[in-house]
């Protein structure tokens, strides 16, 4: 089965918002999600201490599941900004697949 991942952020996002972010993608079928640490080089308290949330999800999930995971992402976006992607994730270094 081929996968498909992305990594997103919201800069000023709280660590708390992520977790729930990730436990409503979750509920989706096959979707799985991680938090990235914050990659920043200096601490700064404006910054979330997540620096990506990532999602991985087979490459051929159904029309509907991927509608869900848009309409989340979504509901975050309005109340907290746009999601920022990671341009660069395919050649991050991945966890290994389960």
């Amino acid at each position: 089965m081929t996968y498909k991942e992305y990594d997103i952020q919201c800069p000023t996002l709280p660590l708390a918002v992520y977790r729930e972010i990730a436990a409503h993608l979750q509920q989706v079928n096959q979707v799985e999600t991680e938090l990235l640490p914050q990659e920043a080089e200096h601490f700064d308290y404006s910054l979330s201490q997540i620096g990506w949330l990532r999602i991985r999800h087979p490459q051929d999930l159904s029309p509907t599941d991927q509608e869900r995971i848009d309409q989340i992402l979504a509901f975050y976006a309005q109340r907290f900004g746009d999601w920022i992607p990671r341009t660069d994730a395919e050649s991050k270094p991945h966890s290994a697949a389960p």
